[in-house]
């Protein structure tokens, strides 16, 4: 600090006020010190974009300001469409972020209709698979990126599960939960798994029980006592308040720090980006756990 009073006192009467500014900040330049990296992790981004319904172009354009302000290392969309005089919603979405992208859909490439789940990142791209969920009839289907996040890698999963509200969806999709953990099982290659999307169900359901047993809620751990009305469904639309929108994260190798929810709030009178809200998160790798202590012989 002393060197700096020093170049203070040799200021010129007329630049006596320029440099006394200048002076006080490179001190506090000093006193703050280099100024600290943001922990290892990644943010991951959900959102089911209602398909082409209501004023698709007019809805795309919000949606990717919002993205592109985000910049999340991955992005989970549910009811993306392609069809005649509509691109591909998760292409055109990836091409405008200059993103990397993988679509899934049990309609056939080539067919003039194709509706599916996607996954989009900014990072490269280690791994790519899909797989079509059990039972067939349902037309349910998983993509899967296995992403580089600064020099980690970290498996993301998009997917969505069966709407019916019935004894008969809560089968359905229990069956499904038990389909996507076996595939997550036989393409994660031991890293951090990430699995997002649209699970038509509250996250402590007993369709998700399983699911749950192995994964955290990454919105639920952040906001563990401010749960009670959080609805991902948009209240525009949907009376009844209900999270079914879910980020989940492997706990033994990802902290969840920050979430929140994303497009609850219209963007002009009376419209909306979707009949959903969507959800952010952010994800801190955990750190490596300790070495068991060397014993005696």
């Amino acid at each position: 600090m002393m060197h700096l009073l020093n170049r203070w006192g040799r200021c010129g009467g007329r630049y006596l006020a320029a440099c006394l500014l200048a002076t006080l900040a490179l001190a506090g330049a000093a006193a703050a010190g280099p100024a600290e990296a943001p922990p290892p992790g990644m943010t991951m981004v959900t959102f089911n974009l209602h398909h082409d319904r209501e004023d698709w172009p007019a809805r795309r354009e919000v949606i990717l300001r919002e993205l592109k302000a985000l910049r999340p290392d991955a992005i989970a969309l549910q009811e993306v469409i392609q069809k005649p005089k509509v691109r591909n919603q998760a292409q055109w979405l990836a091409r405008k972020l200059g993103y990397d992208y993988q679509f899934v859909s049990t309609d056939p490439p080539g067919a003039s209709k194709r509706y599916g789940n996607a996954l989009l990142t900014a990072r490269p791209v280690l791994a790519r698979n899909d797989h079509l969920l059990a039972p067939l009839t349902d037309y349910r289907t998983v993509a899967h990126l296995r992403i580089a996040v600064d020099g980690q890698p970290v498996n993301v999963y998009a997917t969505h599960l069966n709407e019916r509200s019935d004894d008969s969806g809560s089968r359905i999709r229990g069956e499904q939960v038990a389909d996507l953990l076996a595939f997550i099982a036989a393409t994660s290659d031991d890293a951090p798994v990430v699995i997002a999307g649209d699970f038509n169900a509250l996250v402590d359901a007993g369709d998700l029980s399983a699911l749950r047993n192995h994964y955290g809620d990454s919105y639920g751990s952040v906001h563990v006592n401010d749960l009670a009305a959080v609805s991902t469904l948009n209240r525009h639309y949907y009376q009844a308040p209900s999270r079914i929108d879910h980020i989940f994260f492997q706990q033994d190798r990802l902290i969840a720090r920050e979430a929140r929810l994303l497009f609850d709030q219209p963007y002009a009178e009376g419209r909306w980006a979707s009949d959903h809200y969507g959800v952010w998160t952010r994800l801190q790798f955990a750190p490596p756990s300790a070495a068991p202590a060397a014993t005696a012989p």
